[in-house]
């Protein structure tokens, strides 16, 4: 049973521009963050331990 509210062109709207943002910036910025979060715990902890050796 769908509602009036389902069918409102500006809820599409609004729905579509919540969906392209965050598939156009927010995954792009968050991965950028993850690799970069993870590359700076990888560069932190060679300081500490050294690099790794056969």
């Amino acid at each position: 049973m769908e509602t009036k509210d389902a069918l409102d062109p500006r809820r599409k709207k609004e729905e579509l521009r919540s969906f392209l943002f965050l598939t156009a910036v927010m995954v792009p910025v968050l991965s950028v963050i993850v690799v970069g979060g993870y590359g700076f715990f990888v560069w932190m902890y060679q300081l500490v331990s050294g690099p790794p050796t056969h």
